[in-house]
């Protein structure tokens, strides 16, 4: 009797659940899978036989590669240096550097504009230097400056996390034994940290692929795939094709992570 009044308490809990999971994912999936079919079949590799969709997902994926890498590299640098306990009013310079996570990508986009749009500060002060009105914000720059900003504070948190909870035994082993800088580095610190790196690389690729606030306000100079697709299903109405570049983006993206997840050794899942 018990045994029946469980299973009935664990399919009411499970019921919501199924529900939801149906309605809210594998409809909506199957309904972008099944799209593109209504245009014909061709329209699944749009993506690489029309050059301007192929040139939009590529400067996607390489924006959001050189994001990651320039991330990586200045998450790593700032984390390391929070992380050692002599820094002075080290808490107050990590709420200070994370204090961008409060931001949406709309607003980071906006903060882009106000340094290098054609009202900011570069241009009042190019202006003033009689060069003329620069500004950077509305093609691959201010992408990439805004990209970065949006990305780097969790980056950040997260290696300084990490670098804490280093086990600093194996750095003086390195360093007894004659190791320079770079080679502490190298061999005691990378090691520990490749856990961290690459749950960070996956979340800055992933985002970055698929941003959508930050591009939507600043990409009119440098078209990438989600500015794409939107423009497809909005003003054009193109719901098939719109859906096989979703499809194409989620693909890749999903990819990416999976090789990542490869590179190393299981240890991180992704």
């Amino acid at each position: 009797m018990t045994g029946s009044v469980t299973q009935r308490v664990l399919t009411a809990c499970l019921t919501p659940v199924a529900i939801f999971f149906f309605a809210f994912w594998l409809l909506p999936v199957t309904q972008l899978i099944a799209l593109p079919a209504a245009k014909g079949w061709e329209t699944y590799f749009a993506i690489l036989t029309d050059a301007r969709y192929a040139t939009s997902l590529m400067n996607t994926l390489l924006l959001s590669l050189v994001v990651t890498a320039a991330t990586l590299v200045l998450g790593l640098a700032v984390g390391l240096y929070l992380a050692k306990p002599t820094v002075m009013g080290r808490r107050f310079l990590l709420s200070l550097l994370t204090l961008p996570l409060s931001f949406p990508g709309v607003v980071v986009g906006f903060f882009i504009i106000l340094l290098g749009g054609r009202q900011g500060a570069v241009a009042d002060l190019f202006e003033g230097l009689g060069l003329g009105r620069v500004t950077f914000a509305y093609g691959l720059t201010g992408l990439f400056l805004a990209y970065l900003y949006f990305s780097l504070p969790r980056v950040i948190a997260s290696y300084t996390a990490a670098a804490q909870s280093m086990d600093r035994s194996i750095e003086e082993a390195a360093r007894s034994l004659g190791a320079n800088r770079f080679q502490v580095l190298w061999d005691a610190w990378l090691p520990q940290l490749l856990p961290t790196t690459a749950a960070c690389a996956a979340i800055v690729f992933a985002t970055s692929m698929g941003a959508f606030g930050t591009a939507f306000t600043l990409a009119s100079k440098f078209e990438v795939l989600p500015i794409t697709i939107y423009n497809e299903f909005t003003n054009y109405a193109n719901f098939p094709l719109a859906a096989s570049l979703s499809l194409s983006l989620g693909l890749l993206t999903w990819l990416s992570l999976f090789l990542m997840g490869r590179w190393t050794g299981g240890r991180v899942a992704l």
